[in-house]
């Protein structure tokens, strides 16, 4: 017992230090940089740096403040991108609480792997996703419509809504260009995809999500598979 005391007693002032220089840090920058207000200090573990979190900005500084770097860190042995992961962390979103009934779902072989896609019906990037996707079985795609690009985004998204087969005229229009079939008006809920995408902090599309929370901005197929298949597993 007198052997354990020690090594929790040094731990505890370990912390202790930590927090006193993340203190310190959070004082600086905004000492430094006046207006910023800093949600987060954390010391990682390279590069002797902090990492300073301010709305959706990550970026990093020195114990005293004298250099602030905003940039990408990239582990030259693993080739892994730091910065990206950490931010995936930071804007990841609790995927049970999208409210799907809001989406366009298509489901393709047992659909256990599932994202969704918050796409504007006149995204090149967007659609160059869709066709991508095409080769992939046993998925569940959940479409948002978030029609931000154009002026009549809003109009072509409600006319895809209101289609009888909402799906198959989503994906006539995004792979082959064909135009949704006239149908009777219908109460789209425009309104309603710009505020959930704006709640879940999505400024460009194709943005997507896994069931896990994780975040991808752009058409980035590859990427995006893999992180369906390894979420919850």
């Amino acid at each position: 017992m007198s052997l354990r005391l020690p090594a929790l007693f040094l731990a505890a002032v370990f912390a202790a230090t930590a927090l006193a220089d993340e203190a310190s840090v959070r004082r600086g920058v905004e000492a430094r940089f006046e207006g910023i207000k800093v949600d987060s200090v954390t010391k990682i573990s390279y590069g002797g740096l902090y990492e300073i979190v301010v709305g959706e900005t990550l970026f990093y500084t020195d114990e005293n403040v004298n250099f602030v770097f905003k940039g990408e860190i990239i582990d030259a042995r693993s080739q892994k991108n730091l910065t990206e992961e950490r931010q995936q962390k930071l804007t990841a979103i609790k995927f049970e609480d999208l409210p799907l009934d809001l989406a366009i779902k298509q489901v393709r072989g047992n659909g256990k792997r599932v994202v969704a896609i918050f796409a504007d019906p006149f995204c090149p990037y967007c659609k160059s996703l869709d066709r991508a996707l095409l080769r992939q079985d046993d998925i569940t795609i959940y479409t948002f419509l978030y029609p931000i690009l154009r002026p009549e985004s809003p109009d072509k998204a409600r006319t895809i809504w209101c289609a009888p087969d909402r799906a198959k005229a989503y994906y006539d229009f995004m792979l082959n260009g064909r135009e949704p079939a006239a149908a009777p008006s219908c109460n789209a809920p425009v309104d309603k995809w710009l505020a959930l995408g704006q709640k879940m902090g999505v400024r460009a599309t194709p943005t997507s999500f896994t069931t896990n929370g994780e975040r991808i901005l752009g058409a980035r197929p590859e990427e995006l598979v893999k992180l369906i298949g390894e979420a919850k597993k």
